[in-house]
This record gives structure tokens, C-alpha cells and sequence, in this order.
């Protein structure tokens, strides 16, 4: 039942006329979307008037109609709407003058005293009101393909020059810095405090405007600190713009506890504007000019493995290739298996059997521009921790514009849909977590967390994002952002 959800969601995303251009993330925009849509069968609306004034104003609806004119996009009424709310917010920034944070209150030796004999007195939590002035934020959701990241970059390319501040994070990169951030407010100051107003104290003294690309809430760690650090950040006056795949109620949904999060909802729902992108129209899917290399190749035959192998040699001809390349991660290290400075090669079970995190794939795709991953397994709901790790990676990849090469048995839309395997009881690892958390088994086991449709809901994004990987653009730049590793990182 699985394989059909995801077949039926990846081939209705294939079948949706686009009107957009692919569009590649973390490029400047001119530069990402420089590629004409060829004509479409449905009725394109003419483009809408250039004046020459647009041809020299940085403002998102201007900057718009300029690429429409050009060619570069194509005129859409439904997202000329998104884009005037993208404008009508830019020219509310204009007259910001974010408020002046004020420093954390430096403790009497009472309160020092005291947060030691009751840990539920914070001495961080000094009161703080919203500026009045502050604009509302924007909340934009739609399935995958809408165009989310594209008017997200458009927004962010296009902010005032008094906004000297600002930031723009895709949210899984941005709750890591937060668990980290939180982890050394907690190492310095122990339990005497809550740890989340000084994070937001910091993060609202480095970004007046934060820009959250791919919103979403599948960790109960997550869920947990959402609230108070959203609350935190509005309150010392940041505006803040995100993209999500999902409305607001829609978040978390049947996740653990989620009753803790409803409030987080709330605030989604009163203090940003939510906005649908949905209007039957898949960007991605655009027509066209192919890759000549794919990034997918399946079955595992011996003509597959020859190609492979053949554009692993010419990419790497010029640079000896070392054996468990050391790649320090978090003060971990993550043994690279087979890599040069910039391409880096792993099988299935290297990089997804094992228990990496998302700050791990994001470091893998900073430091390297084309990864290979070979032999992907055919996966069942019952693999969850697998399938989470493979949407995961790839999600990075997305993100790090990196070149990808994967092999399989199977064709992409069949690689979640195993059999499911029988299994002897919960792993140690789980009940690890569960014991971290304060959770019961009986408690884990009815969440709908834990049933595969979160996976399957990213699965089909994780396929429209490597059908654009398949584009003629994206090979041409993919690839040229990554850092490169050194003859250090063996050391």
C-alpha cells in the first residue's frame, strides 16, 4: 500500500504542466534561474508590464516581472498574488527599525543562590513584549515543487539595504545550530537557567530578518522548544519568512505528545500570515533539456557498474583516491571511505546503515561537490530509520547543490516499498531515545510518527528533487560550492 502512495504522489507531481523553470538553490538568482521554459499546452497569461523602473529597483515584484519579460520565468497569476504579499512585507521592512536587544540581566547574588536550591527559578527570564512596529511574518506552504525556495531566495535577494541583519537557513541546518547553541548555554550555566531566551537573545542580535526554507516538525526535541524559542525571537522584534509543505494544523501530526505542541500552532496561525502555494502547477517539472550523466541508475547490472565506475575514474583521474579519509564532525570523526578533495564515494550501508545525523550529511555535502552512493536498498516502512537517513542525505544534497550519483536494484519510485522484515522486539538504540525522553513503549507504538507516512510524505519530495538533479542546469553547477578536503582531514 505504501509503494502505491508514493508511485501515485511522485508520477501526480510528474504529470502537473509547470510554468516555472527548475530552479537551484543557494545561487544568486539571476544565475539559477537563467533557463527559458519552452512553451507549454495550457494558456500562459501575457507577462505582466515592465516599467523602466523595474529595471533597476531590487524589490521582489519588480525583480519579477523582470524575469518574466526576459524569459527566464513564466507569467503566473497565482504566484504574482504570493509575490505582491512577498512585497507588500518588503516595503513594511523598509520602514523597520528592528528594536536594540537588550543584554541579558546580569544576576544578583540572590537569585544565583537561589536558582541553585530551585531549578525552576530562571534568571533569564526577564519579561519582553513584541515591538509594536514589527511586521507580521509570512508562512508559505505547498507540496513539493510550488516554487517555495524560489520565492524564498526572490524575498531574501531583494531585502532592503537597511536590513543589515538577516539570514537565510534551511530549518534543518538551523535547529542544529540551535541544539548546539543549547547544549553550550547548558555546559556553561547548568541547570540554573532556561537555555532557549539566551539562544533567541543571540540569534536575534546576529539576524533582524530570518528566512526558514523546508519548515518542519518530525522530532519531538523539535516540537518541545519550537514555541518558546519562536516566541523568544518575535519578541526581540525579528521578522521572520518561512516555507513549509505543510499548513500550520498539518504539523507534527499524531506525533508524540503532540499535545505540547498545539501552542506552537497557535502562535504559527496569529502571528504569520499563512499563505497556500498550491495552484496545480509543478515547477520542477518543467520541460527540459535532460543530463547526459543521470544521477539514478538502476538495476545493479554489470553495464550500470562499468558506468559508474567510468564516471567515477574520470572525475577523479587528475587526484589520488584515499582510503578512509578522516572528516571531523562535531569533534566526532566520520571516515570517509573512498574520496579525492572533492568527490567522495559510499555504499548504501557506509552512509545510511549507520547512525548519522542531519549535521553529518550537511558536513559530507559542505565539504564535498559530487558524492556517490551505491547500492541503495529497496526499503519497507519497517526500515524507518534507514529511509529517514536516505530522504535526509538527499534533502542535503538538495540544499549543498551537490552532484549526486546513486545505483540501485530499482527504480527510484520503488526504492520505499520492501517487504517488511520481521524483527525480534525494539532495537537498544530505541529504547535509549525512549528512556531519554520519559516515553513508554505502548506510547511509541501508537503514534502515527512511527507508521511511515511522514517518510513516505518526503519520499516524494526527495523524488522531485532528484528529477531537477537530472536537468541539464543543475549538472552544469552542481557541485562548485563544496570546500573542499584537505591533506589535514586524514591527519
Amino acid at each position: 500500500m505504501n509503494y502505491w502512495r508514493v508511485v501515485l504522489a511522485a508520477r501526480r507531481l510528474s504529470l502537473r504542466p509547470g510554468t516555472f523553470a527548475a530552479y537551484a538553490p543557494r545561487r544568486r538568482l539571476q544565475s539559477s534561474l537563467a533557463h527559458v521554459a519552452e512553451s507549454s499546452s495550457q494558456h500562459v497569461p501575457p507577462p505582466p508590464e515592465t516599467t523602466r523602473a523595474d529595471e533597476f529597483s531590487n524589490e521582489p515584484l519588480p525583480q519579477y516581472r523582470k524575469l518574466v519579460r526576459t524569459g527566464v520565468l513564466r507569467g503566473d497569476d497565482h504566484q504574482t498574488r504570493i509575490i505582491q504579499k512577498l512585497q507588500d512585507l518588503h516595503d513594511k521592512l523598509v520602514h523597520y527599525h528592528p528594536p536594540r536587544i537588550p543584554p541579558p540581566p546580569a544576576p544578583s547574588l540572590f537569585s544565583r543562590i537561589r536558582s541553585s536550591l530551585d531549578e525552576s527559578f530562571r534568571i533569564n527570564t526577564d519579561p519582553i513584549a513584541p515591538p509594536p512596529n514589527a511586521p507580521k511574518g509570512l508562512y508559505l506552504y505547498g507540496d513539493v515543487g510550488t516554487g517555495k525556495t524560489m520565492l524564498m531566495d526572490l524575498f531574501y535577494s531583494t531585502l532592503p539595504a537597511g536590513i543589515k541583519r538577516k539570514r537565510r537557513v534551511h530549518f534543518h541546518a538551523f535547529m542544529i545550530d540551535v541544539h548546539k547553541r543549547i547544549h553550550a548555554v547548558k555546559a556553561s550555566a547548568g541547570n540554573a537557567g532556561d537555555p532557549i531566551l539566551p539562544v533567541a537573545r543571540d540569534l536575534a542580535n546576529e539576524a533582524s530578518v530570518l528566512c526558514f526554507d523546508e519548515f518542519q516538525v518530525t522530532d519531538i526535541a523539535d516540537a518541545m522548544i519550537l514555541r518558546r524559542l519562536l516566541e523568544s525571537l518575535l519578541n526581540f522584534g525579528v521578522v521572520c519568512v518561512m516555507t513549509s509543505n505543510r499548513h500550520p494544523d498539518d504539523l507534527y501530526k499524531n506525533g508524540i505528545q503532540r499535545s505540547s505542541f498545539i501552542p506552537t500552532i497557535e502562535l504559527l496561525k496569529t502571528q504569520f500570515e499563512v499563505t497556500d502555494l498550491d495552484s496545480g502547477t509543478d515547477y520542477r517539472r518543467m520541460a527540459r533539456a535532460a543530463s547526459s550523466i543521470k544521477p539514478y541508475h538502476h538495476p545493479l547490472s554489470s553495464q550500470t557498474i562499468k558506468t559508474i565506475d567510468s564516471i567515477f575514474d574520470s572525475l577523479t583521474q587528475s587526484e589520488r583516491v584515499v582510503q578512509n579519509r578522516k572528516l571531523q564532525i562535531w569533534g566526532r570523526t566520520l571516515l570517509i571511505p573512498a574520496s579525492t578533495s572533492n568527490v567522495a564515494k559510499f555504499t548504501f550501508q557506509e552512509l545510511c546503515g549507520n547512525p548519522l545525523s542531519a549535521a553529518d550529511y550537511l558536513e559530507i555535502t559542505r565539504v564535498f561537490g559530487t558524492v556517490f552512493l551505491l547500492d541503495v536498498w529497496k526499503m519497507g516502512v519497517d526500515r524507518k530509520d534507514l529511509a529517514r537517513r536516505f530522504i535526509t542525505f538527499i534533502d542535503a544534497c538538495y540544499e549543498s547543490k551537490t552532484r549526486l550519483f546513486i545505483t540501485s536494484e530499482v527504480p527510484i519510485y520503488q526504492v520505499f516499498a520492501g517487504e517488511p522484515e520481521k524483527t525480534e522486539g525494539m532495537s537498544d538504540h530505541m529504547r535509549g531515545v525512549m528512556d531519554d525522553l520519559g516515553l513508554s513503549p505502548d506510547l511509541v507504538g501508537k503514534s502515527s510518527m512511527f507508521t511511515g507516512e511522514e517518510e513516505i510524505f518526503a519520499f516524494a519530495r526527495a523524488c522531485s528533487r532528484l528529477v531537477q538533479m537530472e536537468s541539464k542546469e543543475w549538472a552544469e553547477t552542481a557541485g562548485m560550492g563544496a570546500v573542499g578536503a584537505t591533506d589535514e582531514s586524514n591527519n
